[in-house]
């Protein structure tokens, strides 16, 4: 596995599980879409479209994505995620920098912990000052502009690559919820 794999997994996840809050009744419903294609992927993550076809290879062989019905396996994602991921790509927090809040500095978690040490992905367009968690991939930073979903995620995930006990745990069940497993 490499570390792009990880955003383009959870861009093919969020795309397929895009979850409407109906009001107050705190339900969801699965709203289904078009196919996604590796095009779109490619633009959206801002990564190349041969890196996305590489990635899906890797994911597929790994047990992670289904090539033939197009889609991530979710169990085994959130498994790889909750059991493999501070392992696989580990993260230490850095010097401070400016920059766009990751991990328990971003929302959802940012709602549910309070911190006097946030988390950022350095960045010039940045508005908090933090220590450093450098992105699983450098076009996260762009890339998640125009995606609050998948912003959310890649939080999470860091938050598990960094995060201390209590913030992992969060994290884990956030993820579970947005990546549709099953307790």
């Amino acid at each position: 596995m490499r570390p792009q794999d990880i955003p383009i997994l959870l861009k093919v996840s969020t795309f397929y599980n895009r979850v409407i809050d109906l009001g107050n009744l705190g339900k969801g419903i699965i709203l289904p879409e078009p196919g996604l294609l590796k095009k779109d992927i490619a633009t959206g993550l801002k990564i190349s479209p041969s890196e996305v076809t590489e990635s899906l290879g890797r994911s597929a062989f790994a047990g992670l994505y289904d090539p033939d019905r197009k889609k991530v396996m979710s169990q085994a994602l959130f498994e790889f995620l909750q059991y493999g991921l501070k392992y696989t790509f580990p993260q230490q927090p850095g010097a401070l920098v400016r920059g766009i809040p990751t991990a328990h500095s971003a929302k959802p978690l940012a709602d549910l912990i309070q911190s006097n040490e946030p988390y950022v992905w350095p960045s010039a367009d940045g508005t908090v000052r933090g220590q450093a968690i450098e992105p699983l991939y450098p076009t996260i930073v762009q890339a998640v502009n125009n995606d609050p979903l998948l912003y959310e995620m890649l939080a999470l995930v860091d938050a598990i690559r960094v995060g201390k006990t209590r913030e992992v745990t969060l994290a884990v069940e956030e993820l579970r919820k947005r990546l549709l497993v099953t307790a």
